[in-house]
């Protein structure tokens, strides 16, 4: 029962913090540190990535009439929708990016780079970025205002940008928005574009992860898993809602602050207090 208590609080921070810009690998490392699951290393290192599985689907249920290809037509049958099929193939492209930077380095960065002193400078410099970037950006009117008017250059720019998320505590979102926000787009067709690149991103990610681990759970191991996706579901069905909602009103200065705060803490406990 301890151990599930541990699990959907997990669920509930990666909910959170997989679609704000804030880093879930930032947090998954401090939630760790005060609750440790009671599993291997091996498990728990494919277990934060594959609990983001859960997060997707919320986005896959939301988005599902943005996401699905196919209509039917009035007088009967099956029709292509060429807007929804374009945007597949603009998150194709962005995607290449990040999958060859993947495929190249994950093995290295999960052996040298998963450490708080990475994780924190990742927190504080991308928080930096982001009020720069909003100052910056500050009477500019986005030459982009809707998802489907990103072109194909485009969308190779925002993958570009996405490559820079491999390092833990950039956060895949915030490293997305970024660069969309930097190359023109508006704030709620970057946010939009990022939660479609997600889907491919994160499920390749985590299949990658799952072959890797192996597919032989012991009972107790398939649980926590099942259960941290089904919380993560649950709440990123909250919060995407409320981070699309939120950002047509506000900019993302409170997600940089907040960024810095969470890796100056990071700091303290892993360097002066631990």
């Amino acid at each position: 029962m301890l151990e599930l208590l541990k699990v959907i609080f997990l669920g509930i921070v990666e909910g959170i913090t997989e679609w704000l810009p804030v880093s879930s690998t930032g947090h998954m490392l401090l939630v760790d540190e005060f609750l440790r699951l009671d599993a291997s290393d091996a498990f728990k290192e494919m277990f934060f990535v594959v609990i983001q599985l859960g997060a997707i689907l919320a986005v896959v249920l939301l988005f599902w009439n943005q996401l699905w290809p196919f209509a039917r037509k009035p007088q009967g049958g099956v029709m292509l929708k060429q807007k929804t099929v374009s945007l597949w193939l603009k998150v194709i492209v962005a995607c290449i990016p990040g999958t060859v930077a993947a495929l190249l380095l994950d093995d290295y960065i999960d052996a040298h780079l998963s450490t708080p002193t990475v994780i924190a400078g990742a927190l504080i410099l991308y928080g930096v970025g982001f009020l720069a970037v909003e100052r910056w950006n500050r009477g500019r009117k986005p030459k982009v205002e809707q998802v489907e008017d990103i072109t194909y250059p485009l969308a190779l720019g925002i993958g570009l940008f996405q490559v820079l998320s491999i390092i833990p505590g950039t956060s895949r979102s915030g490293a997305c928005i970024i660069g969309a926000l930097i190359l023109g787009v508006a704030r709620p067709a970057a946010a939009g574009f990022t939660f479609h690149l997600a889907v491919p991103v994160m499920f390749g990610l985590s299949f990658l992860k799952l072959l890797k681990f192996g597919f032989h759970f012991a009972g107790q191991e398939l649980l926590i898993l099942l259960v941290g996706m089904a919380v993560a579901f649950l709440v990123s069905l909250a919060v995407i809602r409320f981070l699309m909602n939120y950002i047509r009103k506000h900019g993302f200065e409170l997600f940089g602050w907040y960024r810095i705060v969470l890796g100056l803490i990071i700091i303290i406990y892993f360097f002066l207090v631990r």
